[in-house]
């Protein structure tokens, strides 16, 4: 009961923040409603003069939220379908997602840049944008200020591929009689499925294709999705050996290990399995629902606790990072597909 009195007034300006950025977010897909709602938190926040009694709620709805939004999503994840249309893509998606983490750490040497945003805009750029960062972030322990940033990086560069993508396509002269080709392209060079949904569907309405773009798209980008599995394992390995490196004693493994993404994998088996026995995806389509509600809630608390101005100071070099993990994702995409004569 405590713990209810002490949360729940953070929870409901997060949540009174939330709910509009959904609708909107239903209205605007290419924004998102994530995005929406970390606007909107970084500005009421600067009208709210005392937080002192918001804060508990604000940072259980920043953490555990945004671990609960990761697990619900492997709900959307049917493992067999993936294995079996998503092998062609595994390849350029490997690729894809070496070179910008590559990028991301030379650029984080070079330039200075903090790690832990270059480590969340680095696999944000790579894998599945604001699922991947709201995944990451816990794991490296990142404050809500880098997770905003890193976000607002991937969103800027999610919109220009949505609205370019289409268009650079056709001038790349993509096959316009099948969704096969653009479908990866989209899958495989844009970050956030909202943007990829808009890319792929531009191009079917183009070429008139039904939804056959959208569907290679969306499962290119499901295989992606899977990548945070390995990739947030190893840096709990990492975090846990810097810990053991730096003399801090006995590590707590409770504390570094990402629990939630066993959950998250679980998620993903009992979908898999429900539907290897005839039970409709459509069982789970409520909770993957509730699980983008739910980083949209989380990105709202994360709002909060950001400061726009602070944020728009340090905002340049992280930009300069995701153009060049954007460029590099995109013509590591096209090579790809180009050597294995897909395009």
């Amino acid at each position: 009961m405590k713990i209810i009195k002490e949360n729940s007034p953070g929870i409901l300006l997060c949540l009174a923040i939330a709910l509009p950025s959904w609708f909107l977010g239903k209205h605007f897909p290419v924004i998102g409603g994530p995005v929406i709602a970390i606007i909107a938190g970084m500005i009421i926040t600067l009208l709210i003069k005392n937080k002192s009694r918001l804060e508990p709620g604000i940072k259980f709805t920043s953490k555990k939220i945004l671990q609960w939004a990761v697990i619900l999503l492997g709900f959307g994840l049917n493992l067999n379908v993936i294995l079996k249309t998503g092998a062609q893509s595994l390849p350029i998606i490997l690729i894809t997602i070496g070179v910008s983490l590559i990028i991301s750490y030379i650029l984080c040497k070079v330039m200075r840049i903090p790690e832990k945003i270059s480590t969340l805009v680095g696999i944000g750029s790579s894998i599945c944008g604001g699922s991947a960062i709201a995944a990451t972030a816990p794991v490296i322990d990142a404050d809500d200020e880098e997770v905003a940033q890193a976000i607002s990086v991937i969103f800027f560069f999610n919109v220009l591929a949505a609205l370019l993508f289409p268009q650079f396509g056709t001038f790349l002269g993509f096959d316009t009689t099948s969704g096969e080709a653009f479908g990866i392209f989209a899958g495989t060079a844009v970050n956030d499925t909202s943007s990829v949904t808009a890319a792929a569907s531009t191009w079917d309405a183009m070429y008139q294709l039904g939804s056959q773009t959208l569907d290679k798209a969306v499962t290119v980008k499901l295989t992606r999705t899977l990548a945070i599995i390995p990739i947030t394992l190893v840096l709990a390995f990492i975090r846990t050996k810097k810990a053991k490196d730096a003399g801090n004693g006995k590590v707590d493994m409770k504390k570094i290990f990402p629990f939630f993404i066993l959950y998250f994998v679980l998620a993903s088996v009992i979908t898999t399995v429900a539907s290897g026995m005839g039970i409709s995806s459509a069982v789970f389509n409520p909770i993957k629902e509730l699980s983008k509600f739910f980083i949209i809630l989380a990105m709202a608390a994360i709002g909060i606790n950001t400061n726009i101005v602070k944020l728009v100071k340090t905002g340049g070099k992280p930009i300069f990072m995701g153009l060049c993990c954007w460029i590099g994702v995109t013509a590591a995409s096209l090579l790809m597909q180009y050597v294995m004569g897909i395009w």
